[in-house]
């Protein structure tokens, strides 16, 4: 069955048909079909409707009319002091925008209707600075959002005739702008993002050349995978874009980023690992179609395996209620499907076609086509000895020793997880932006000019029913509260009051979140002490730190979900596949057991040399779902080798070949996919250098460590119940009975 796959896609007659339906779909779906860089949407909800913080905004727009909307805070700044033209810019600046409103505009502080003095009250307590809020009107496309600010920036400068925004912030003599606040901040962020998506192309696809002519040095076989990688990546972005433009799926510029990396990374090894069974055919097998068949026999299960291991892990992001983790779900997963597809018809295609000139200049041949070169060019011939190779001598360290590689591996990849123990997270999107970003400045500014708070205050909605409740009071107890402005009625209830809190820290730190179920407390308490009964129904907090306090919450509900979900996933396909409960334990134990020293040494990395105070709360759910996934790849392809080769040889012997036959291509496929993943540790936007990093490492590990040392070393120590609950074969039988047999012969 497997042979006649083969023959379908890659035999003499089928392999340029099937390099031709490749080219015809890419076309067609290209010319009918969106690309997915013009169906993202970077500013969708990542709350769910009926998170607290959502219920709350909702009653702030439908209760408190004319107060919603999002806010960009314009940060007018001079080290020396604000001056009487920079007074009057600001009042010309408003007057515009009152004038002619920008797209989307609800609010403005009408400036240019005060007197001199009373502005001055707006501004710092040591006249520095000036914050101007402009609201927009929520879900506001990003992209309006974007005109905007450049619109106000325009303005500014044609008002002015200077470049403020261009002015450094600690220039003492010159006047600076800045805009932060949720809108400024969602504006960098999509940029930031937006920019990565084209600099990750060009940077991993390069890498991975690069990679590919080092390690085989091989220009063609070099472009192969990258052909295979670049026709899934045509394929897969408008069908993402299809899906997206149908409302079927919500894509952003993240989840492409990185999708981007894992296509790369991913989808080269899944090559690799066929052209490395053709050419091991191919140095046994003159034909090129037969070795082909042969090759495509071999790999076929294996890479197939690993592909669907890496779908089904990615999609059970789908049971996240987390937007950002929900949206990664079918990007990740339907470029994996497709690249795997692509690995067993397009690759066996183009070797088909390429033959044995696909490893020029390093063509490998069988002895008998070596020694006939050879005799030709007068030369002796001579095969190098296959034991002396660096993967031999570790496959016979492991058979050796096994006790001693189990307890020197464990033990280092133990006392590295130790360290995870240790991690600080936090949900500060702000730490995650370059310190010179417009919004990172301006709200600098603003923490050494006003409290901290006021880049992103607190609203607290009580439903008092008309009951006298010191609810201001008891906010204003709660610790890291700055201050608490009266009350605002609403004009469509009475009954309802809205209370801003402005927060004595930085309103994203987790500090802060931690202050929103001690801000719930105090209203709820001051409801009950005035007699006001289901208090706990009546209170409601919105606002951005409103926002990141529940969106750490379902974070934490997503990973006590989707590890386990993760974990079962994987243990169902390892348990049909390899038909054993032992393996299957053993096999996701260490590849847990590196994920966790993953993270310990990841946090080594960016907490004691790169300065990190905390790392982001998405990356351990992130960078498990990955490693898991692919560290089981490697698995999968080693302990394969090894499955076979036991039905033809005693196990010790089959492990020991086994690790010799995968340990270079999988050493291969580990470095392509761990510096790809590295590549991320270049980009501006410290979530990705921080997931990129640990990722990376995890890989790595897997690659030098779990894969050659641990797993074969367990399998040895286990012997025969490795394949437990599966019966040994009849040569596993023969080599025990001769063991057995050993101690009476010597009697």
């Amino acid at each position: 069955m497997i042979e006649k796959w083969a023959q379908l896609f890659a035999g003499k007659k089928m392999r340029y048909v099937t390099l031709a339906a490749w080219i015809v779909i890419a076309v067609l779906l290209t010319l009918l079909l969106p690309a997915v860089g013009d169906e993202e949407r970077n500013n969708a909800p990542n709350l769910e409707s009926d998170s607290p913080s959502v219920l709350a905004d909702q009653i702030i727009k439908e209760k408190f009319p004319g107060t919603s909307g999002v806010p960009a805070l314009i940060v007018w700044h001079r080290e020396s002091g604000l001056t009487g033209d920079d007074y009057s810019l600001m009042q010309a600046f408003t007057q515009a925008l009152a004038a002619e409103p920008l797209e989307a505009q609800t609010e403005l502080v009408p400036l240019h209707e005060m007197p001199a003095p009373a502005l001055q009250q707006f501004a710092s307590e040591d006249q520095t600075t000036l914050v101007l809020p402009v609201s927009f009107a929520e879900q506001t496309e990003t992209e309006v959002l974007s005109h905007n600010l450049d619109e106000i920036k325009r303005l500014v400068e044609e008002q002015s005739g200077q470049k403020p925004f261009d002015t450094a912030v600690d220039d003492p003599s010159e006047l600076s702008v800045r805009v932060s606040g949720p809108v400024g901040i969602s504006v960098d962020a999509t940029a930031l993002f937006e920019g990565a998506d084209v600099t990750l192309l060009i940077a991993t696809v390069l890498l991975v050349l690069v990679l590919l002519l080092v390690i085989y040095r091989s220009p063609i076989l070099a472009i192969i995978p990258l052909i295979g990688v670049g026709f899934a990546y045509v394929v897969t972005s408008p069908l993402l874009g299809w899906m997206a433009s149908e409302g079927w799926i919500t894509v952003d510029a993240q989840a492409i980023a990185i999708m981007t990396v894992l296509l790369f990374g991913a989808g080269t090894d899944y090559c690799l690992f066929f052209i490395s069974h053709f050419r091991q055919e191919l140095m046994k097998e003159q034909d090129k179609m037969l070795a082909l068949r042969q090759a495509f026999k071999d790999a076929s299960g294996a890479i197939a395996m690993s592909g669907f291991t890496v779908v089904l892990s990615l999609i059970a992001l789908l049971a996240a209620k987390y937007g950002a983790y929900h949206r990664f779900a079918v990007p990740f997963s339907l470029s994996i499907l497709i690249m795997g597809i692509a690995s067993l018809t397009l690759i066996p295609a183009l070797l088909s076609i390429m033959g044995r000139a696909s490893f020029f200049p390093f063509v490998p041949r069988t002895d008998e086509m070596e020694r006939e070169r050879a005799s030709k060019r007068g030369k002796p011939f001579h095969r190098a000895d296959p034991n002396k190779k660096l993967g031999a001598r570790i496959g016979h360290l492991v058979v050796a020793k096994p006790w001693t590689v189990v307890i020197s591996c464990v033990a280092v990849l133990g006392i590295l997880a130790t360290f995870a123990t240790q991690i600080k997270f936090t949900y500060d999107l702000l730490s995650s932006f370059p310190e010179d970003m417009p919004s990172r400045e301006g709200f600098d500014v603003i923490s050494d000019s006003f409290s901290p708070g006021d880049l992103a205050p607190i609203t607290v909605i009580a439903k008092t029913d008309g009951a006298a409740a010191d609810i201001a009071g008891k906010l204003a107890e709660v610790p890291l509260v700055d201050r608490v402005q009266e009350p605002k009625p609403s004009t469509v209830d009475p009954d309802l009051l809205a209370f801003t809190v402005t927060l004595a820290t930085n309103p994203y730190a987790q500090e802060a979140m931690d202050a929103i179920p001690s801000l719930r407390q105090a209203a709820e308490s001051a409801l009950a002490d005035a007699g006001i009964s289901d208090s706990q129904q009546k209170v409601w907090i919105g606002g951005q730190t409103a926002t990141q306090y529940d969106a750490r919450e379902l974070t934490n509900r997503d990973n006590t979900v989707i590890i386990p979900l993760v974990i079962g996933l994987i243990m169902i396909l390892l348990l049909a596949y390899l038909r054993s409960i032992t393996a299957t334990l053993y096999l996701i134990g260490t590849v847990l057991l590196s994920y966790a020293a993953a993270l310990g040494l990841g946090w080594i990395i960016l907490h004691h040399f790169m300065g990190a105070d905390a790392i982001q709360g998405a990356i351990p759910l992130y960078a498990f779902v990955f490693l898991i996934a692919l560290g089981e790849d490697y698995n999968i392809f080693m302990i394969s080798s090894i499955w076979k080769k036991r039905t033809q040889m005693p196990l010790r012997r089959a492990i020991k070949e086994g690790v010799a036959e995968t340990g270079g291509v999988i050493t291969s496929a580990g470095l392509i996919l761990a510096a790809t993943f590295a590549v991320l540790g270049g980009l501006p936007i410290q979530v990705l250098v921080q997931f990129g990093i640990i990722t990376a490492i995890g890989v790595l590990m897997d690659t030098f460590i779990v894969r050659p040392f641990l797993v074969p070393a367990i399998t040895v120590l286990l012997g025969k119940w490795a394949f437990w609950p599966a019966k040994p074969t009849l040569m596993e039988e023969e080599r025990s009975a001769q063991t057995q047999a050993v101690p009476s012969a010597m009697k």
